[in-house]
């Protein structure tokens, strides 16, 4: 059956069908009977500039509208009252719903019937519009008929025709291959938002001077931020952040093309992290498409000497929040990863005191918008960490969170990644 929406191409004006004109005595009663006899809805009710009160009524599954009228006595409208309407419905199977329909009280004229009709050649080629061979029959057209009639005896047919009941039974075939469709799709994405929890590091290497925690709250069922906590040896950690280009299940695969990359070659750093960095770049360039890249953001902190090593690769400066106040930005050392294939890294180096506290994060804070349309932004992530310096990582993580959900109270767009880390001085 063609499909009833409105056409995509603007060139094509839409033309359809407002309204059938059925003419009765009383508007209420009949209205009753369209929606309590036969299942109907009521679509519109209006009164028009002539003051006469027009009401649409549609069967639950078509399109079609029929426009309920009730004319003057004297008028000619009134004559049409009790005559045939030359309206046909169609339902896949006429005699069910001769039978639902009878048992609610509504007269038919007669009992369904067979109908077969065999068109003549030349009828037969102008309804396929297309011309038939010479020797071959002409098709047969058939269904199942048969005529009701509402209060005022405005008689209707009723018929249930081979090719339509065809053309329904395929569109449910379509339409119960796209539900399971849709049902595989969620279960696989399911599966996979399983997975890529898994992901994110399961435990936290042990430091005695810092306390830190990570959470990555994902705007899909799966996103593309990164988080990972890396034990490199010798009392040093690896604080890890990325954001990879994209959204959804291409951006999550790179995600964890990025994390086997990392989890593969960091043992490399312990000795040498530029190179370290330079080995990920390029396995990650060499499996990844043109267009992909990652922002990265990689520490090794030294739980002796509290010093932090990193390498920025292009992603928003970490803010590190001194005890006395005064805040430093770590800015970027070099490009992001995955776009260049001769690509040099270099590092910044920082060392941390007690009660100094490191925040790492991705764009869906900053980038989270209030209902005005305005940023949550860095300024005010600076002001939630000064305003809960105090709390441990795991507080304080979840008191920016709750900053950031509160001030973009709508749907969460963007993954929300982030990294505290609090220097404890033990």
């Amino acid at each position: 059956m063609e499909d009833l929406s409105l056409r995509r191409d603007p060139a094509d004006l839409y033309l359809g069908i407002q309204g059938v004109n059925v003419f009765v005595r009383d508007l209420e009663q009949s209205v009753r009977f369209y929606v309590d006899l036969l299942g109907f809805r009521v679509v519109s009710d209006v009164v028009i500039q002539s003051g006469e009160r027009r009401i649409g009524i549609a069967p639950p599954n078509g399109a079609a509208v029929l426009t309920l009228i009730a004319p003057q006595p004297d008028s000619e409208e009134y004559k049409l009252i009790g005559q045939p309407t030359h309206v046909v419905f169609v339902t896949e199977d006429v005699a069910a719903k001769y039978g639902e329909w009878r048992r609610r009280g509504v007269r038919f004229r007669h009992s369904p019937r067979l109908r077969r009709i065999k068109y003549r050649q030349q009828a037969a080629a102008r309804l396929a519009d297309t011309p038939l061979r010479p020797g071959e029959p002409a098709p047969v057209w058939g269904g199942v008929f048969t005529r009701f009639e509402d209060l005022d005896r405005n008689s209707f047919a009723l018929v249930a025709l081979d090719e339509v009941s065809r053309a329904i039974e395929a569109q449910r075939r379509v339409a119960a291959e796209k539900l399971e469709a849709e049902r595989r799709a969620a279960h696989e994405l399911e599966i996979a938002k399983e997975v890529q929890l898994r992901l994110f590091p399961q435990t936290q290497p042990l430091v005695q001077s810092l306390d830190y925690a990570g959470v990555c709250i994902q705007a899909r069922e799966v996103g593309g931020d990164y988080y990972d906590f890396l034990t490199l040896g010798s009392g040093r950690l690896g604080l890890v952040l990325g954001d990879i280009s994209g959204k959804g299940i291409a951006a999550a695969l790179l995600m964890a093309n990025l994390q086997a990359n990392l989890r593969t070659q960091y043992a490399v750093a312990l000795d040498d992290p530029e190179r370290f960095l330079r080995s990920v770049n390029d396995l990650f360039y060499e499996n990844t498409a043109d267009s992909a890249y990652a922002s990265l953001f990689f520490g090794e902190y030294d739980d002796r000497t509290r010093r932090l090593r990193y390498a920025n690769c292009g992603h928003l400066s970490p803010l590190l929040l001194r005890v006395n106040g005064s805040l430093e930005r770590l800015d970027s050392t070099c490009t992001v990863l995955g776009l260049f294939k001769e690509w040099e890294c270099s590092f910044g180096e920082c060392g941390l005191c007690p009660g100094d506290t490191l925040a790492l994060y991705t764009d869906g804070i900053t980038e989270s918008f209030n209902t005005m349309g305005e940023e949550f932004g860095e300024q005010r992530l600076i002001e939630t960490l000064r305003r809960h310096a105090e709390l441990p990582s795991q507080q304080l993580l979840l008191a920016i969170v709750s900053d950031v959900q509160q001030f973009s109270p709508l749907e969460q767009y963007d993954d929300i990644t982030l990294i505290v880390a609090k220097c404890t001085g033990k």
